[in-house]
């Protein structure tokens, strides 16, 4: 069972010492696992061309794929589901368009266009597309410090525009490169802490619709938000309050319907529609509007305009749509794969992450040359497509035609919608986000996920949106650092009436082989962990010296488990090196088990294997303690043989 000898790699037990393979193999095997982990294209990669070529479309284009095997069983529930996702578009598009202060009817343009693209680029069978309550906020917060809603409305439209266009064209781009990767560095912990922190702040902006304020500040901070509600307090309306908590509670009970009777689904996605229309009827029949109580104002009727011309690149002002475009296409795109990616898993399906961020780009981009601002997967709508029984994407092009009547027969009818209804809606939907058990359980679960969940939940509403968001990456970050550049090690040892070895703390009770000290690697070892790594194996020699001095068993090997080190550069061998060097020097040889092939092969070029001694190399730390025993009998001596027997 030696460890080791020369030659090919022809006995299952034995160390494969084989020539390293080419700069090129590796470099090639790293791109794709990198950049094409899963390849699209395997299924029918022995296919004539012909059928290739077309499978390579359909994946491209999806739409091609579904649509030739669509059928009148499957438009009947798609029917349903888009009629129901476009009576919640209604009141969302139009109070998502106030909460990005926009025109309200951007936010009916906003469902009408994208869900097209969706339906033809999209992937995903359940995804309902549609404006988000974060994205609108952080538009208005980031646009809004560079240029004024309520002072030019044209320009501040055109930037939002132009903003919408840097999202769909950054979304785009890391599709295609294949660079989904970046995305996953926004972390759940992230996302909820910082939707939980939005929706804090937008609940309590909203206080200016239910109240009927006139007067309200432009900073989106949530301590300058309520000192102007206080300061403006004789501006309040308690008829709109009193309403607007109606309202609330309405929408509050119908969401708890749907919770507990979950086929009742449809009274909580008709809630927001049905709150607009009684609303309406309020506002019209009771002339609300002469005792003060704001309304949506003019809808006017007809189709999306181009916007194309409208983009604005101007120097002085492309950076807050630059800005605005990249933070708000990174959360769309978390947000809009991490729910397209739940409700797969539900049907037992899968959906290509960087196929659905070209599908989001396009929309995006497409969209801001239509008059609409950013898109995504809400989870509000796509819940509700998938409990009304979607089955394609086709729900997204009824929701669309749905949206389309709308613009050209109905759109002036909604100008009646009192702001305190909208505010209603907003609130309802925003109090789900705030997801109060899911911090807890972080908090049970693992504590610094919990502070990097409320560094973006208390940062969001006290400092501001960008910088709550950048402080709960930059921890994340900090954190993956730390594992990084503090790898955990640990003593192995034995398992009674076994040949296996598990970590000392997790097993205590396991038994120790006298002369040797077993110690598991689990981190690539590089620049950044070293010199702490070196650190770390002397400091386990010298307790282990300081423990068997009593015992007189001197440590004669030091058996390095390399199974968890995945990766190794040229700073990681040297420390290698230095610390063989500080080893021989006490009397201890290095042995080295399992390294894998991509350690094995820079250590092999580096000539650190030579150094040691092939037969200092071993698949498996009982292997090397059987080869072993013998140079440990002579040195301990035959009173030993026993605890080496029980191996």
């Amino acid at each position: 069972m030696a460890g080791i000898s020369g030659g090919s790699y022809d006995n299952p037990r034995r160390v494969n010492f084989d020539a390293p393979r080419s700069f090129g193999t590796v470099l090639k095997s790293k791109l794709k696992e990198t950049f094409i982990p899963d390849d699209p294209f395997r299924q029918f990669k022995n296919e004539p061309l012909k059928r290739r070529t077309i499978k390579k479309i359909q994946y491209f284009v999806p739409i091609f794929e579904w649509l030739p095997k669509y059928n009148f069983g499957l438009f009947k529930y798609d029917l349903l589901a888009g009629i129901t996702i476009a009576s919640l578009a209604i009141p969302q598009g139009i109070s998502y368009a106030n909460l990005a202060k926009l025109p309200p009817v951007i936010g009916l343009y906003s469902s009408f266009v994208p869900p097209l693209i969706y339906a033809v680029f999209g992937s995903s069978k359940h995804l309902a597309v549609g404006t988000v309550a974060a994205c609108s906020l952080l538009i208005a917060e980031t646009i809004g410090e560079k240029v004024s809603p309520t002072d030019n409305i044209q320009l501040y439209t055109s930037l939002v525009f132009t903003a919408t266009l840097f999202s769909g064209l950054f979304q785009t781009v890391l599709g295609l490169l294949r660079l989904g990767i970046l995305v996953d560095f926004l972390s759940h912990s992230t996302i909820l802490g910082f939707m939980g922190g939005t929706a804090l702040l937008i609940i309590f902006q909203q206080m200016k619709g239910m109240l009927g304020l006139k007067h309200f500040t432009t900073k989106t901070g949530l301590v300058s938000v309520v000192e102007s509600i206080f300061h403006n307090r004789q501006e309040w309306k308690l008829e709109c309050l009193i309403i607007g908590v109606i309202f609330l509670v309405c929408l509050q009970i119908t969401r708890y319907v749907k919770q507990k009777k979950p086929k009742l689904f449809w009274v909580s996605a008709i809630g927001p529609m049905t709150v607009v229309v009684i609303g309406c009827l309020y506002t019209y029949f009771s002339h609300a509007e002469k005792r003060g109580i704001p309304t949506v104002g003019h809808l006017k009727r007809g189709l999306n305009e181009i916007s194309i011309q409208r983009l604005n690149f101007s120097s002085e002002y492309v950076m807050a749509p630059l800005k605005a475009g990249i933070i708000t296409g990174m959360i769309a795109l978390a947000e809009g794969i991490a729910i397209g990616r739940s409700f797969a898993i539900a049907r037992n399906e899968q959906i290509d992450g960087n196929k659905e961020m070209i599908a989001y780009g396009l929309m995006n981009i497409i969209g801001s040359c239509t008059s609409c601002y950013l898109t995504t997967g809400p989870f509000s709508k796509t819940a509700v497509n998938f409990n009304a029984g979607c089955k394609t994407q086709m729900a997204n092009v009824v929701q669309s035609v749905c949206m389309l009547l709308v613009l050209l027969l109905l759109a002036p009818l909604f100008s009646y919608t009192p702001q305190l209804a909208l505010s209603a809606i907003i609130i309802s939907a925003m109090l789900g986000l705030i997801e109060y058990e899911k911090y807890y359980h972080l908090y049970k679960t693992d504590k610094f996920d919990f502070v990097i969940c409320m560094s973006a939940f208390l940062g969001v509403p006290f400092i501001s949106m960008d910088m709550g968001l950048i402080i709960s990456v930059g921890l994340s970050l900090v954190r993956a650092l730390l594992y990084i550049a503090r790898p955990t090690t640990c003593k192995l040892v034995n398992i009674p009436d076994s040949n296996l070895y598990r970590d000392i703390e997790q097993y205590p009770h396991g038994s120790t082989i006298p002369g040797v000290l077993a110690l598991q690697i689990g981190s690539p070892l590089y620049f950044a962990n070293a010199n702490y790594m070196k650190e770390r194996i002397m400091r386990w020699v010298r307790d282990e010296f300081d423990l068997t001095k009593s015992s007189q068993n001197d440590i004669e090997y030091i058996l390095l488990d390399f199974g968890g080190v995945t990766s190794i550069d040229h700073t990681g061998v040297e420390a290698l090196v230095e610390v063989r060097k500080s080893l021989e020097v006490k009397g201890i040889k290095m042995i080295l088990i399992n390294p894998r092939l991509d350690v094995m092969e820079k250590l092999t070029v580096a000539h650190f294997i030579d150094k040691i001694g092939k037969d200092s190399v071993f698949l498996s730390i009982d292997d090397a303690i059987g080869t072993l025993r013998f140079s440990l009998k002579t040195s301990k001596g035959v009173s030993n043989q026993s605890n080496l027997e029980t191996v």
